[in-house]
């Protein structure tokens, strides 16, 4: 009776054992890769597997988007110039198997080859084209990735240049030149804000000649703007100065006039 007992229990440890390893969940976002004696059977989707213990192994596969930081490289431009530069590479698993199979570590693969690629790529571009066009390079690791890694079951979905460092050198000589192109700017504005204020002045002038009652409206004009400052400042016009130097020598030809007549009668 005894020796029955405890067969059964050893029996049923045995079948709570096999049931432990046979009853599997794959969840929402993954797939299963299940293998049989060495070789691949069809993926498993989401839900209940049930596989055979000791002869079926399974491995799952998430799914889900993988965002990968890809570390900061020393990399020198194509006009010899020392840039520290990192990135981070989004992309998902597309084929369980090829991911499974045709590569032993597929993060690791991808993160290799994302530094590499980065460098490479970098590398033949100048650094204004680097701050410049970084969505141009972009895509253009990313398209390099995509040829390496469809192999592997993997759509990278995004490449991004996340950061770039530049020697401190570089940043005082991009400094000086973003502040003498500032000048440049400035210097060709106020030229030709001076253009522009020499030909309205040019037409005034021409205005005024044509209608010389427009220089004495604008002088009092001038004379009112004066007085508004409540300075005790006088200010005679041009025309009023020569209007006072015409009549002083209108006196001074008249008192001649009348010395001269006043001579002959004495």
């Amino acid at each position: 009776m005894l020796q029955t007992i405890l067969w059964s229990i050893g029996i049923a440890i045995v079948v709570i054992i096999l049931a432990v390893l046979a009853i599997h969940v794959i969840t929402q976002y993954e797939m299963g890769v299940v293998f049989r004696l060495g070789k691949v059977r069809t993926p498993k989707p989401p839900g209940l597997l049930l596989i055979i213990p000791f002869i079926d192994r399974l491995q799952k596969v998430s799914l889900r988007i993988v965002t990968m930081p890809i570390q900061s490289q020393g990399i020198i431009t194509r006009d010899n110039v020392s840039v520290d530069i990192s990135a981070v590479a989004y992309f998902r698993i597309v084929d369980a198997v090829k991911s499974v199979v045709a590569i032993e570590n597929v993060y690791a693969a991808i993160d290799q080859i994302a530094q590499t690629t980065l460098r490479n790529l970098v590398g033949r571009h100048t650094l204004d084209e680097i701050l410049a066009e970084t969505e141009v390079i972009n895509t253009g690791i990313r398209q390099i990735l995509d040829v390496t890694t469809i192999a592997w079951g993997v759509d990278v979905t995004q490449v991004e240049l996340r950061d770039i460092q530049l020697p401190d050198s570089m940043k005082r000589a991009m400094a000086r030149q973003a502040e003498a192109e500032r000048e440049k700017r400035a210097k060709i504005i106020a030229a030709e804000g001076e253009s522009l204020a020499a030909a309205a002045l040019g037409a005034a002038s021409d205005t005024m000649m044509a209608h010389p009652l427009a220089l004495q409206l604008r002088n009092l004009q001038t004379l009112v703007e004066l007085g508004v400052e409540k300075n005790t400042t006088l200010v005679f016009p041009a025309p009023f100065m020569s209007t006072i130097n015409e009549l002083g020598s209108f006196l001074e030809r008249e008192n001649a006039a009348s010395r001269a007549a006043a001579g002959p009668q004495a």
